[in-house]
């Protein structure tokens, strides 16, 4: 989830932690320790991360992109998924609204 070399750190295990109560009412979501940060599934297919900065993003394609692209999100560097803007982050509504598109990918 990172470049080699980085190590978990407490950001990314207070925001997995934080993600997964979040999304909790979609049922299905695990985490597992990957690369630094972590792997985010839902009933074992990957669609969301976070780094070893802490920083949580989501699985895009064609279907959802334009989203992240227009609330300005960041680009994870080497895979297709984008940052998961503050304004998202704290509306659980819309948070899982745009965990079950990136699942449906």
């Amino acid at each position: 989830m990172g470049e080699k070399g980085n190590k978990l750190s407490q950001d990314s295990t207070l925001t997995v932690a934080l993600l997964l109560e979040k999304l909790s009412q979609i049922g299905g979501i695990t985490s597992k320790k990957m690369f630094g940060g972590f792997g985010i599934f839902h009933e074992g297919k990957m669609f969301a991360l976070v780094d070893a900065k802490g920083q949580g993003y989501l699985k895009a394609d064609d279907s959802n992109r334009t989203d992240f692209e227009a609330s300005g999100s960041d680009k994870h560097s080497r895979m297709p998924y984008y940052s998961i803007p503050d304004e998202i982050s704290n509306d659980p509504e819309t948070l899982v609204e745009w965990a079950n598109k990136s699942i449906a990918i």
